[in-house]
Formats: C-alpha cells, structure tokens, sequence
C-alpha cells in the first residue's frame, strides 16, 4: 500500500480521492481544529497533526511514520496568490515571499525537501503562475533537491466534477489525468435532496436564513445573475449569491461562496455545495456552519484528486519495477 502525507491538509477532499485508489493516509498536517475533525472522522489517517506547519519540524514526521514515502500531497493557502483577493501584493514575488500566507508554499516546499518523497504534488490557483513567481518555486525546489518541476493546469470539470474549478498542480512528474465522462449538471447533482426547510436527517443538510440585506430581492434574480458584487484584487469584478443555472455546471465553489438555489428563494445548504464539488453524502462535516462552507469550498474536489492518484499509481508502479 502506497503511503502519503498530506500538509495543510484541510477537511481532507484531496486525500479522499486517494485513499478512495487505495492509498494510506499515513499522516496529515492541518491547523484548523474543525477541519482537522472532519478529516479524522471521515480519512483515518494513522497520524494527525493539528497545529501550525511552520513550526513542524520534519524530523517529527518521520519518526512518527519513518523516511519511505511515496507520495506528499499539500494546499498551501491560495490567497496571496488569487486575483479575487483584494489584498494581493502588487509585486508578484511579495506574494510568494513577503506575504505569510504566500510563505506557506515555502513551508510546503521544505518539508517536501526533507521527506524526500517519491512523488509530490502541490495544489494552487492558477495566480501563482503569474510570473516570475514559478522561476522562483524551481530555485527553490532546486534547494531542496529536485531539479524538475512541473506546472500541471486541470480544471476538475474535465473529471467528472460537477463543478468548474481550475487549478495549478506543481509536481515532480508531469500530471496527465485520463478525462472522464462528462460532469452531471447542478440540478442532476442536487435534484432529489429535499428543501432543507422540512425536517429531514441528511447529513450537513440544514437550512441557512438569507442574510436580511438580500430578502427582498433573493426571488427576483435570474439564473446567473446574483445578488452582491464586488471588486477582488486588480478592480476585478466577482459575483457572490450567484442563482444557479439548473442545466449548467456550477462555477468555481470557494470557502465563502454562497449560491443561491435554482428554483427556490433559498441559498445552497452545506450538503449541497459539496454534492457541487463531487463529495458523497456519506463526507460529513464537522463544526460550525460557515467552518463546514469554508471548508468545502477549499478543498480539492475529490473527483480530481482521484484522478490524479489513479494517475500516479502508474508511475510508482513503473518506477518500482
């Protein structure tokens, strides 16, 4: 069985994936407490560390599950990096080095140096190409120990996700998921659960009121029209309380997206979202509820991350024959 470790590891939608193609958590790192419960109670890593990575030494690691590691996995912050963020730095290398929640991916980066894993996979947005950001993660990476980095751009909804989601993947081996079916459409994802209004026993399931400022207005929207903008890094636009289009993919979920329901002058439950980012009911969440959002909204959708393990399985297989 293959072994990983999981660095900022969150409420654990990439490592679903993999352990769903048979690898073993053998340790995650996550400093959220809520988090860190709902990835205990639904992964069963052999070790969990709930605490800040920047002062995790890696000799920790391996004494807790030894120096043989096939594969480290890790979703370092994405907000230093993202054009959503209106406080991103002007200068792209801030980001990556001046900024705290930048400096994680250095964290990521030098534990990943010490373990020595066979294969390492780091997920961010794709701002951190922004350049000249990714020359910097090589030398970096060069530090470390490995010379060939790997810059691998999915979008989940090429996996069989129902929603879209974009994202950078750097790695030590290039990432060539095989494309699945197509993704099912909002309403063919959300469709047969209940209005969360009526009692019901559905995991993750309840009803969240419409914040007042939106009462009057949440029946008037159309689909993709929503009901509050606003201005992210750059003077970029983006839309938060977006009516979702029943026969569309959803769009990107992120940790304080909020959507609105098709049909219904409601917004999306927790379970909901995450039925949208490809977990299966049985993923239940853990602490209070915009926690539960948030913590869907910033994981990797374990469709994708399933892809990616079933991918590496054949390298590791061919590298160890």
């Amino acid at each position: 069985m293959m072994r990983v470790v999981d660095l900022f590891s969150g409420a654990g939608g990439f490592a679903k994936g993999f352990v769903m193609e048979g690898f073993k958590i053998v340790l995650a790192v996550e400093k959220d407490v809520s988090a860190a419960n709902t990835y205990i109670s639904n992964i069963s890593p052999e070790n969990m560390i709930v605490g800040d990575i920047r002062r995790l030494h890696s000799h920790l690691i391996t004494y807790l599950v030894g120096d043989d590691i096939d594969v480290v996995i890790a979703s370092p912050p994405c907000e230093a990096f993202t054009m959503a963020s209106r406080t991103i730095m002007k200068d792209p290398l801030d980001r990556l080095y001046s900024d705290p929640r930048g400096r994680l991916t250095l964290e990521a980066i030098r534990i990943i140096g010490d373990l020595n894993p066979r294969i390492f996979v780091i997920e961010n947005v794709p701002g951190i190409l922004f350049p000249p950001i990714p020359d910097y993660i090589r030398k970096e990476f060069s530090r470390a120990g490995f010379d060939k980095i790997f810059f691998n751009r999915l979008n989940a909804i090429d996996y069989g996700n129902p929603s879209h989601r974009r994202r950078v993947f750097i790695s030590n081996v290039k990432i060539r998921p095989l494309k699945n079916e197509e993704a099912r459409k909002v309403m063919e994802v959300i469709g047969d659960l209940p209005d969360p209004r009526l009692t019901n026993d559905i995991p993750n399931h309840t009803y969240v009121k419409t914040p007042k400022r939106f009462e009057k207005r949440i029946h008037r929207i159309r689909w993709g029209d929503a009901l509050e903008y606003f201005r992210g890094g750059f003077y970029n636009e983006y839309k938060q309380y977006i009516r979702l289009h029943p026969y569309k993919h959803a769009p990107t979920i992120m940790g304080k997206s909020r959507f609105v329901h098709p049909y219904q002058p409601r917004i999306l439950t927790v379970r909901e979202q995450a039925r949208l980012m490809g977990y299966p009911d049985d993923y239940i969440f853990k602490g209070p509820i915009d926690s539960q959002y948030n913590q869907v909204g910033e994981s990797v959708p374990p469709p994708l991350s399933r892809a990616i393990a079933r991918f590496l399985i054949t390298i590791l297989d061919s590298t160890s024959s």
